[in-house]
């Protein structure tokens, strides 16, 4: 399996995991999440949407992007560890670049710098 595909399959397989495990869109659920998966484009999240009594959610969980043959995780609104998932599921350390991180200070994350 070439690299892009495998890099994608590994984070559609990570955001689906996650949905299942954590329970979500179950039908007694106000806040819905919404898997958003653009093979073309190479972008990837996972939003909450919905009501909770008088106020509207909506935000990203995850957003993950493929630039260049690497990873990056531009959004990690929870306390997962996503690389541990993502090495796990083949993914090269140094194809993940954590997008949040500033670029002088990605040298330091173990991960890719870009």
């Amino acid at each position: 399996m070439e690299k892009l595909t495998l890099y994608q399959n590994a984070v559609i397989e990570f955001i689906r995991r996650y949905v299942a495990e954590t329970g979500a869109n179950r039908p007694d659920e106000e806040i819905k999440r919404r898997i958003l998966i653009d093979r073309e484009n190479n972008s990837f999240q996972l939003l909450s949407a919905g009501w909770r009594g008088s106020r509207y959610i909506f935000g990203p969980i995850f957003h993950f992007d493929l630039i260049e043959g690497k990873i990056w995780i531009q959004c990690n609104n929870t306390e997962r560890e996503i690389v541990d998932e993502l090495m796990a599921n083949g993914v090269d350390q140094q194809d993940i670049v954590l997008g949040f991180i500033s670029p002088p200070a990605r040298q330091f994350t173990g991960f890719g710098i870009a």
